[in-house]
């Protein structure tokens, strides 16, 4: 759904060079780190795999780092401990903050309600059978 069905974007994207689908994924990208977060500590490229696996493939990011970056100056996640990998790589684990939990919360409604409104509106108007 997110990765390759909306792909014939070209008029919503002539403006502004991105479509709908990358304005909703970076909506939803602090949403899917933070329940993950909730679950245990990880890093990067483990939450990346985690996303696609728990999609079925259908849901990708492959530039989580921003997202990371503004979640730790907003206070919401913390670097947790460094690990070494079997290839040597250094691994730095990211952990949920308790404001971070609050705000999962939060978002979490938010994203419960607008839902409804949009599945409301969508039987209004015939299903959306334009």
């Amino acid at each position: 759904m997110f990765g390759g069905a909306m792909k014939k974007e070209s008029k919503s994207t002539k403006d502004t060079g991105h479509s709908f689908a990358d304005y909703f994924k970076r909506a939803l990208n602090p949403l899917l780190v933070l329940l993950l977060l909730s679950e245990q500590p990880m890093y990067v490229y483990e939450m990346m795999r985690e996303i696609s696996k728990r999609s079925d493939g259908r849901y990708t990011i492959s530039l989580l780092y921003p997202v990371i970056q503004r979640l730790l100056s907003q206070g919401y996640v913390c670097e947790g401990q460094k690990a070494i990998s079997d290839d040597n790589r250094v691994r730095q684990y990211y952990e949920i903050t308790s404001d971070g939990i609050s705000y999962l919360r939060q978002i979490e409604a938010v994203y419960a309600e607008m839902s409804k409104a949009i599945q409301q509106i969508h039987q209004n108007t015939g299903g959306g059978n334009a």
